[in-house]
């Protein structure tokens, strides 16, 4: 699938790393590193705007390697990107760890994830149908 995409960032374009790789990397475009304290949180710019096909969004998600390594995190994971936005892509990163964490300029800092949806029309009912979950919610179905 091709998709429109306007960078105005001296970095590459958002690539997969591999090629089973389900996101491209987002690379940061600041000026100069900028650090997060515990739980500060940053809007960083990435310098690209995308025009999807209707029907798509794009997910913004987290790198593990930064979670597992440095509890970096994106705060509204996923963030949705709907088609009809034409903005620059920012993504909103947390430091959830107890030690301060640099932000380089162009280092990747998120995951893209572009992924087909349907639309839902509501059908009002008075119940619906049993299972055997039924309404069991977190941790109702026991620990494995």
């Amino acid at each position: 699938m091709k998709v429109k995409i306007v960078n105005t960032s001296a970095h590459p374009l958002p690539a997969y790393a591999t090629s089973a790789s389900a996101g491209m990397d987002l690379l940061a475009n600041i000026e100069e590193p900028l650090t997060l304290g515990m739980l500060d949180r940053a809007m960083i710019p990435t310098g690209i705007s995308i025009q999807l096909p209707e029907g798509y969004e794009a997910q913004v998600r987290p790198r593990s390697g930064l979670a597992a390594r440095y509890g970096i995190s994106v705060t509204n994971s996923p963030g949705t990107i709907d088609a009809d936005y034409r903005g620059e892509i920012k993504v909103l990163l947390i430091n959830l760890s107890r030690e301060p964490y640099t932000v380089q300029p162009g280092e990747r800092i998120a995951q893209l994830v572009v992924a087909r949806h349907e639309r839902v029309e509501w059908e009002s009912v008075e119940a619906l149908d049993e299972t055997d979950r039924g309404a069991g919610g977190f941790g109702s179905t026991g620990k494995k």
